[in-house]
């Protein structure tokens, strides 16, 4: 029933993910420097920060919704038109140019924790997922869909997320 709208959810998302922004940065960083152990774990912290934009998406939107239908289609103008910015640098970007400087490997191992919570920190606090997140809740998603499935949509953002950065 609501397969077109999740598919819709499952393109933008792999479109979003897949450019380059700080969390692949990091997640980079955290692999060249301490290994792949520590990519994997700042991956799955970037992948459970996807939880906290989705949880504030959901109840900020219901709640908008409840209050002022007329805030909420202001809203969803606004978040229509940073997606068509997005989708238009997207289009606009040009290839990275290769680097020659070499890496090195900083002495120490990388706890779990830390890099785990560096993926967290840097997804939780990107600006650009904020946006990113409450665009995908307002154009995207019906506000009729029932919450149960929307928060299926959650699990999905967060889980993809973590294993795209775990590749």
């Amino acid at each position: 029933m609501y397969w077109t709208e999740f598919l819709t959810v499952a393109l933008i998302h792999l479109l979003a993910v897949a450019s380059p922004g700080p969390d692949f940065a990091v997640v980079v960083r955290e692999s060249v420097t301490h290994g792949r152990r520590a990519g994997t774990w700042t991956a799955l912290g970037v992948g459970t920060a996807i939880f906290l934009h989705v949880g504030y998406s959901l109840l900020g939107i219901g709640l908008i919704v409840s209050q002022s239908i007329m805030l909420f289609n202001a809203l969803k103008w606004a978040a229509a038109a940073y997606l068509l910015y997005i989708g238009f640098k997207a289009l606009r970007a040009k290839p990275a140019k290769a680097v020659t400087d070499d890496l090195h490997k900083e002495a120490g191992e990388r706890t779990a924790r830390g890099a785990f919570t560096s993926g967290f920190v840097t997804n939780g606090l990107n600006p650009k997922a904020t946006l990113f997140f409450l665009s995908l809740f307002t154009v995207v998603i019906n506000p009729h869909t029932p919450l149960a499935v929307q928060a299926g949509y959650g699990v999905y953002l967060a889980v993809a997320t973590a294993i795209w950065f775990c590749l």
